[in-house]
């Protein structure tokens, strides 16, 4: 038999999926921007390979430190709010006694079986909190671990999405290429990777695949010709 998968297991795939996508989308993005902006204003491969791993493992580090200290801060929060619910059990007992009453009352619960539920549920503290957290203040609790494991991967997927815009400069010399055509295939590569990254997403959850891929392909490349719009103004002279 097929084991199935549990709740926590499907929502960590979900998640990471989720990073995935955050962080390799918005490296690619940014560091495209960085790049249009410099081969354009440079027509220098040197300046162009630096400024864009400067900006490739700056964004990488920062997305991964943005990711980390954003799940530590959910985590403080559902600790102070967890101390709250605690304190407000032991003084107001009779009020978060209703307050479970009314969360199930809405679920249809009623009558003598409502007050059996609340009762039971009540009669333990530990589940009492679990369910005050859950379905009246909608949150869960955030493991250190899983904070480390998003920063992670947002990190990687960031350090990946990002050196996509730069392939074609890497290999310029090798096939002969000009800045300029470096430029147009990079647009092209960032923006076909941008439609399969939308196009996955829809994929695995809901949604139309094309309309979501070219979405995201069309956004990103409209924000990385910021770049490239900025790069123009500082153009160097011809020599």
């Amino acid at each position: 038999m097929k084991p199935q998968k549990s709740f926590t297991e499907e929502h960590r795939i979900t998640s990471n999926l989720r990073n995935i996508i955050l962080g390799g989308q918005d490296g690619l993005v940014n560091v495209l921007g960085v790049v249009l902006g410099l081969a354009v204003a440079s027509q220098d491969l040197r300046i162009i390979l630096a400024g864009g791993l400067a900006a490739t493992f700056a964004e990488s580090v920062s997305m991964a430190a943005v990711a980390f200290t954003s799940m530590r801060a959910e985590q403080s929060f559902y600790e102070s709010e967890l101390a709250r619910e605690k304190r407000e059990i032991k003084e107001v007992p009779e009020m978060e006694k209703e307050e479970i009453r009314e969360i199930y009352r809405q679920k249809g619960f009623s009558g003598k079986l409502l007050e059996e539920v609340t009762e039971k549920i009540t009669s333990n503290e530990e589940v009492w909190l679990d369910e005050m957290m859950k379905f009246e203040l909608g949150l869960q609790p955030v493991e250190t671990k899983h904070a480390l494991s998003s920063g992670a991967v947002v990190g990687a997927a960031a350090l990946v999405g990002s050196l996509i815009p730069l392939i074609p400069f890497f290999f310029l010399e090798t096939f002969a290429l000009s800045i300029n055509e470096a430029i147009w295939i990079s647009l092209v590569i960032s923006a076909l990777t941008l439609f399969i990254v939308g196009a996955y997403k829809a994929k695995t959850t809901v949604g139309d695949w094309k309309k979501s891929g070219l979405e995201i392909a069309v956004i990103g490349t409209v924000s990385a010709l910021v770049g490239y719009v900025i790069g123009q103004f500082f153009k160097a002279p011809p020599a």
